[in-house]
């Protein structure tokens, strides 16, 4: 039985009440205090925004300080199926308390995933009633047959993707993007040319004037 996440937390930079959230999903072997080094980089373009990266629910064996959402040895799409399906109820609830925590409404929050997170920001994110925008990074669409049955909403997406990525080749981005528009969910997306598996500047770039502008309501 998975129990409560949490993890590091980066309140607005303008100080006050947070008027959007942001919630942040680390990649496998890594943690909430990798991926919320995120935040200052987009605290100017988001100075009202709450940041939030919670630790996945499984340590990883032999890998002190690091987590998982759920295990995984090869890209098999069942076993990533079976996996983000098992992780998407503690990520859910913790998604509802964070809300319930800054009395946040639904669309004025995002969802921001790396790697094996961006496979969770996609998978849970697309089957909640509302949301403000989802930005993945280096990750891939799970289930991808079954979305336009089982999606409840249709936010903004940017998928952005390292051209030498070793982990998740960059094919999984242009499959990410033909099986969201199968769903008909549109999305932007962007190849980070000589990036590996990483987060390269323009990336960074991009996600942080995405999520200002979806936040703000712009991209609707």
């Amino acid at each position: 039985m998975i129990g409560n996440i949490d993890g590091p937390r980066m309140p607005p930079a303008a100080g006050g009440k947070p008027s959007s959230l942001v919630v942040l999903l680390h990649g496998y072997g890594s943690n909430g205090e990798d991926l919320i080094s995120l935040a200052p980089y987009w605290a100017k373009a988001l100075p009202n925004t709450q940041f939030v990266s919670p630790n996945a629910p499984e340590p990883v064996p032999m890998a002190p300080g690091g987590y998982q959402w759920f295990p995984i040895s090869r890209l098999d799409p069942r076993e990533v199926e079976t996996g983000v399906a098992r992780a998407s109820g503690v990520l859910e609830k913790f998604i509802d308390r964070e809300l319930e925590r800054y009395q946040i409404a639904p669309d004025r929050m995002a969802l921001v995933g790396f790697s094996q997170g961006t496979m969770m920001a996609l998978h849970v994110g697309l089957r909640r009633p509302r949301l403000g925008a989802i930005v993945g990074f280096s990750g891939a669409l799970p289930a991808a047959g079954k979305l336009k049955d089982e999606a409840k909403c249709k936010p903004p997406v940017l998928l952005v993707h390292g051209d030498q990525d070793e982990m998740i080749p960059i094919t999984a981005l242009f499959a990410a993007a033909e099986g969201l528009a199968a769903a008909e969910i549109g999305a932007q997306w962007h190849v980070s040319y000589g990036v590996p598996h990483s987060i390269g500047p323009d990336g960074l770039q991009l996600g942080g004037e995405f999520l200002r502008a979806a936040l703000a309501g712009k991209l609707k």
